[in-house]
């Protein structure tokens, strides 16, 4: 199945952008719709390979718990890891890449939920989503990085 995505350029080096990815418990403060996130398993790396999650955005509200693939600072992915009420697949991936000005972050996503809905309205979905997450990415990296630049 396609993935949606879209890409952002942050203000910072990769290795800042990566750690507020993955700094899960903050995600409610930064990531629209983002009501609970709990890491329930970390990998032999330190980074959390299960994280529970409470969500909150329309058109989807749901709990569920993502299984993260990590590559060092360069990207992330993940998928639906268990049963949730209203998805059936969230398959997604940051991913990294240094540029002049800081680090280019796209990100894929696609979404599968148990109510059927036109592949248009998914499709959108999925770039509210994307569009949403960078754009509060970016906000958070760029706040924390300018507060330890001060």
């Amino acid at each position: 199945m396609a993935r949606t995505e879209s890409s952002i350029v942050v203000t910072a080096p990769a290795a800042d952008v990566m750690a507020v990815i993955a700094d899960f418990e903050r995600y409610p403060q930064w990531a629209t719709g983002m009501q609970e996130a709990e890491i329930l398993a970390e990998g032999s790396d330190g980074r959390a390979l299960d994280v529970r999650f409470v969500l909150a955005a329309a058109p989807i509200s749901d709990e569920f718990t993502l299984r993260y693939d990590w590559d060092g600072d360069r990207g992330v992915s993940w998928s639906l890891h268990g049963d949730a009420s209203m998805l059936t697949a969230m398959d997604g991936a940051y991913l990294l890449r240094p540029v002049d000005t800081g680090t280019e972050v796209t990100y894929q996503l696609r979404v599968d939920v148990k109510v059927p809905l036109l592949g248009m309205l998914k499709r959108k979905a999925e770039k509210v989503i994307i569009d949403t997450a960078l754009k509060g990415l970016k906000k958070r990296v760029e706040a924390i990085a300018g507060a330890s630049d001060g």
